[in-house]
């Protein structure tokens, strides 16, 4: 069995951009996150206490954050997913 590692790099080779989800530095916002028409995607999600880990976002194409209000900054993994693959699938939908 690969790795996340080896399988992001594997992505990446294949022409496929790999984005983390995950609260970092100069991660962009959901709603401002473009998507570029004919391009392949793969989502990277951690564990809901760990999150992603450091290695596998250096070596993804970018991060993507979900803006949050309020004190608690974490979703149950489930609820990141639904929302950031229904807008995504919304933004290819409509390029």
């Amino acid at each position: 069995a690969k790795n996340v590692l080896e399988v992001i790099e594997q992505l990446k080779s294949e022409n496929v951009a790999v984005f983390a989800i995950e609260q970092v530095e100069n991660a962009v916002f959901l709603n401002d996150f473009k998507v570029e028409k004919n391009n392949k995607y793969a989502l990277v999600f951690g564990n809901e206490v760990y999150g992603v880990s450091q290695n596998a976002i250096e070596i993804c194409d970018g991060t993507i954050e979900i803006p949050q209000l309020g004190t608690k900054h974490s979703l149950n993994i489930s609820v990141s997913a639904g929302i950031v693959v229904w807008d995504l699938f919304q933004k290819i939908q409509n390029s």
